[in-house]
């Protein structure tokens, strides 16, 4: 299983439709390697139908697709991975002898030793442990720092990819650890050249 470089988590509600489809697609030009669709506004019908479109796309840049927590969406549209949140990481071993597809990825948000613990414990592929730097997104969230995100991230069994805060400006900081973002490409002018940036490309 090879683990993402470089995640886009969407946010839909930034643009118009077809700007938002075109942001990404510029994003996966510019070096993209998953997208994972974090969408909680969205029922379960626009999901499937803002999925398979998705689908379609990361296919076709050879990335990967990941649903956050609605693992019959993934399935359904032949999704790469499925993530969950730390909450709810007990759901695992359920959800993995529901898909029922060894190939298929399950991740997990993490935040400190215990939830990193928790996600080995279950056996996740991977997991985001955040917010290495402060964030819009969770403003209130209290930011690790890179120097307690590297301690945590090396002493964990498992590979960790750095989320929150990530810009193409700090990416340098968190050395070959793989990261995911939102706003350093939603929100971008150039969303490929954001991408390119952040990827190292």
């Amino acid at each position: 299983m090879s683990v993402p470089g470089l995640i886009l988590i969407t946010d839909s509600s930034r643009m118009p439709h077809e700007q938002f489809f075109e942001a990404v697609e510029a994003s996966l030009c510019g070096g993209v390697d998953a997208v994972l669709v974090r969408e909680k506004q969205m029922d379960s019908a626009h999901l499937l139908v803002f999925c398979s479109r998705l689908r379609a796309m990361t296919m076709a840049h050879n990335a990967l697709l990941i649903v956050h927590s609605q693992a019959d969406v993934a399935r359904a549209v032949g999704a790469d991975g499925v993530h969950v949140a730390a909450a709810n990481m007990e759901e695992i071993p359920a959800m993995r002898k529901w898909l029922n597809h060894k190939e298929m990825t399950i991740s997990a948000s993490c935040h400190s030793t215990e939830e990193l613990e928790q996600a080995m414990h279950y056996g996740v592929n991977f997991t985001l442990l955040s917010p290495v730097f402060s964030t819009l997104s969770h403003p209130q969230a209290l930011p690790l720092g890179v120097p307690r995100f590297m301690r945590l991230a090396k002493g964990a069994n498992l590979p960790v990819i750095a989320l929150g805060g990530v810009t193409p400006d700090n990416r340098r900081e968190l050395a070959s650890f793989g990261v995911a973002v939102i706003s350093a490409i939603l929100d971008a002018d150039t969303p490929k050249l954001a991408a390119r940036r952040l990827s190292g490309m």
